[in-house]
């Protein structure tokens, strides 16, 4: 047994386990991370990387076939293996030397093996062969474990040997046939990369697609899939799984029966915390979690956490805000630096509570950020929304015939600042920073009329929202 000290010790060599340490040490502390499988986790392997090469080529073609010219130029379908390849070489075919290299050339240590929290402030990190090192923090502990997909309680589901989000990004072939259960945003993007490919896609969801966005959102992308063929089932849900040599068979609660050459479940995800030592420190194994702002878990002055394990914002982009805010904070402390927690403040991640981006990489693309209209209701703020169809917008004409998208913007007001802003579309997520700095920055609507776009793009979706909001004062 080997006994270590460090200022941080990391659980979880993700993007944003990573983040945490980088921070850290750039604010003079020693670190080690603790990771039994891949550094560089979820994002690079089997989550944001693969599956957004997965989807690239199949936008690529269809971008082309929407401009005349163009289109006469594409006569083939997608080369499903030259994609799978493309996907590969992001994944660096599932190699993490070059991350490794990274964490090297940082300054940030590496200790492979399953770590443990065994007490405060103590980790115990048990290797491939069975050995232990025991690593003590001088400051703090973070965990940055990550989620994993959730298998719900379905009767011979797990006989069945589901795919989850980890086996759809890494496949080696394209099934003839996929059933996905799940209508959130692994089931509809893994939906629009199988059909690409040339399988028969069903969907089964227990609501609408995208259910926590804009409804238009969900409806636009439903309308896009059904017109490619995928088959979308919604409000229903499968009730049994049985797996032959055939394949497998979902029965539904509304009495269908579907077959296909495999299952996907995207019915959401669970935090990494169920074998990490939380019951060592008080806390339940398997649960998320709590953290304040400065993303130190409540109830103690030495144990952190940020990402998905959280539970505040599951995305990879989010997650590494809130590891630069808690590595930059942890360090501040532990050198008995001034701390800026105040909302908006360099040591806190405030922008997780209302101002969170994402793109969902179906076709449409959906772009959001803020609060939706319902949500914002919810919120309690005095709510006007506006919407706007951004086909009717010059640049997208010029982008693409026949473009087809929806824009919404929601307006506080009583401080007449936007709130929440979604756009679907061909490409949408070009659009997005711009929305998140007006919510962020509550840039006033007056002030936004001076924030000219240029012609002829699709940004000039923005006046056209301000003109159908009204000039203040007019």
């Amino acid at each position: 047994m080997t006994t270590t000290e460090y200022d941080l010790i990391v659980l979880g060599a993700g993007a944003v386990g990573e983040n945490v340490a980088d921070r850290a040490v750039q604010g003079g502390l020693s670190v080690v991370i603790v990771e039994n499988e891949l550094v560089g986790g979820e994002c690079s392997y089997w989550a944001c990387m693969p599956s957004k090469a997965l989807l690239r080529s199949g936008q690529a073609l269809r971008a082309a076939q929407r401009v005349p010219g163009a289109a006469e130029a594409v006569t083939g379908d997608l080369n499903v293996d030259a994609v799978l390849a493309r996907r590969d070489s992001f994944t660096s075919n599932w190699s993490d030397d070059s991350q490794v290299k990274w964490l090297d050339s940082a300054g940030i240590d590496l200790i492979r093996g399953y770590g443990r929290i065994t007490a405060p402030k103590q980790v115990t990190v048990t290797g491939a062969d069975g050995s232990t090192t025991v690593l003590t923090a001088r400051h703090a502990v973070s965990v940055a474990t990550g989620s994993r997909a959730l298998i719900p309680d379905i009767d011979g589901l797990r006989a069945a040997n589901p795919w989850t989000s980890r086996e759809a990004t890494s496949a080696k072939k394209a099934p003839a046939s996929l059933v996905i259960l799940g209508g959130g945003v692994v089931g509809a993007e893994m939906a629009t990369a199988f059909a690409d490919f040339g399988t028969t896609v069903t969907i089964v969801a227990r609501s609408g697609l995208l259910s926590g966005m804009e409804p238009f959102a969900g409806e636009l992308v439903t309308e896009a899939l059904r017109e490619r063929g995928v088959t979308v089932l919604l409000g229903t849900e499968a009730r049994r799984v049985t797996r032959s040599d055939a394949g497998v068979t979902v029965e539904t609660s509304d009495g269908e029966s579907i077959s296909a050459e495999e299952i996907l479940v995207a019915t959401g995800r669970s935090p990494r915390t169920d074998d990490i030592g939380l019951d060592a420190v008080g806390l339940r194994p398997g649960d998320w979690l709590d953290t304040d702002d400065t993303m130190l878990v409540r109830g103690f002055d030495w144990l952190y956490a940020a990402g998905d394990v959280t539970h505040r914002a599951l995305l990879t982009h989010q997650g590494k805000y809130q590891a630069r805010a808690s590595g930059d904070v942890i360090a501040a402390r532990a050198a008995g630096r001034p701390v800026s927690d105040n909302a908006w403040g360099s040591h806190v991640a405030t922008a997780d509570h209302e101002a969170v981006p994402q793109v969902t990489f179906t076709e449409p693309e959906v772009a959001s950020v803020g609060l939706t209209e319902d949500a914002a209701k919810k919120a309690g703020y005095d709510v006007r929304s506006v919407d706007y169809q951004i086909g009717h917008v010059a640049g997208a004409s010029v982008y693409a015939d026949g473009y087809r998208g929806q824009a919404r913007m929601v307006v506080d007001e009583r401080r007449k600042v936007v709130v929440g802003v979604t756009f679907v579309g061909p490409d949408v997520s070009e659009l997005l920073q711009a929305a998140t700095i007006a919510v962020v920055g509550e840039v006033p609507i007056d002030r936004l009329w001076h924030a000219v776009p240029a012609y002829p793009t699709v940004n000039e979706i923005w006046l056209r929202l301000l003109e159908t909001y009204g000039r203040p004062g007019t």
